[in-house]
């Protein structure tokens, strides 16, 4: 299809996750530019999670194309994945996620897929420059960092900011993502499944401004990092079992034979134990804890394997249920 630019047209769905943004969400509909240069159609998907406000309401007043409702608070991560499924139903070639809030400006759309566009992407996440930020308390500002410098670790990716949630996907790289590690959030398992699916990942810097008021989907920071952490090691884990669990139970082994040399040096010189028959045994036990973690790394790892070839199944099914609409 080729639009009035004289491109390849491609509709942009822009997801906004909501609970209980009835003050915002109308000017962060509003800000959304519909008319875009190589995009013919841009429309609007609301996913309300179970607000208990007049969200659903205001958004569509504010023009929203479509709106899912959770019957009730079911949290980001979920929103997001139900979000990402709608969208693609939708038929969208490209899809943009923010936050309705209104702290990401809906006029840098454009700059955000322009890679996607120009096909040097299929993955672009927004970078809010957190250094620069006088808005943003110094404990987000370290937990950011903290969480940025774990999800690069993980990835390998050189990601500057692995927390914003102003990002697009392709068409491609949303059939790809396969979301199981909870409901909390999603930001850091979409990078370390786009890492270890090989898509190409770009970023670049965006506003982002001070919020009224509290988040409520981000209540607490230190709940978020709580959650955080554990989807980061869970994805991890996913992708990496025998990373994970033969590093265990080689450090486990380790220590059972750091303890074990002082038993052996001494039954080497005097032909007992007897005085260190409690470090004896509790050699035996790390040796044979840390020898059972390894066998379960390469059996997780053997699974990891069945997981890929069902993701590729499921990939496969998702994009003909797509093409047959």
């Amino acid at each position: 299809m080729i639009c009035k630019y004289g491109v390849n047209c491609m509709k942009l769905l822009v997801i906004i996750p909501a609970y209980n943004e009835e003050d915002s969400i109308a000017a962060v509909i509003r800000e959304i530019p519909r008319d875009i240069p190589g995009v013919e159609r841009v429309e609007v998907l609301v996913v309300n999670d179970g607000s208990t406000d007049a969200t659903a309401e205001v958004a569509k007043t504010a023009g929203a194309d479509r709106i899912i409702t959770h019957k009730e608070n079911m949290g980001l991560g979920m929103t997001f994945k139900d979000g990402l499924e709608e969208a693609l139903k939708m038929g969208a070639d490209v899809i943009v996620n923010t936050d309705a809030d209104g702290q990401y400006n809906g006029d840098e759309i454009p700059r955000l897929i322009e890679p996607i566009l120009k096909d040097e992407a299929e993955i672009v996440i927004g970078n809010r420059q957190i250094d620069k930020l006088d808005h943003m308390p110094w404990e987000k500002k370290i937990g950011n960092k903290m969480a940025t410098w774990v999800t690069r670790r993980a990835t390998g990716l050189p990601i500057i900011d692995a927390q914003t949630g102003f990002r697009a996907f392709s068409r491609e790289a949303a059939l790809r993502m396969t979301l199981v590690s909870g409901s909390y959030t999603y930001v850091q398992e979409t990078l370390i499944e786009a890492a270890h699916k090989k898509l190409k990942v770009e970023q670049v810097p965006i506003e982002f401004r001070k919020r009224e008021g509290s988040s409520r989907l981000i209540s607490s920071i230190f709940r978020y990092a709580k959650f955080a952490g554990t989807t980061i090691i869970r994805s991890y884990q996913n992708y990496r079992p025998f990373t994970v669990f033969a590093g265990i139970g080689i450090a486990i082994a380790g220590v059972g034979l750091i303890i074990g040399t002082r038993v052996l040096i001494h039954y080497l010189t005097t032909g007992m134990i007897t005085p260190f028959i409690p470090s004896a045994i509790l050699t035996t036990v790390l040796l044979v804890v840390g020898t059972q973690i390894v066998i379960f790394g390469f059996m997780a790892d053997m699974l990891k394997t069945q997981r890929t070839i069902q993701e590729e199944i499921l990939y496969r099914l998702k994009k003909e249920e797509l093409e047959e609409r």
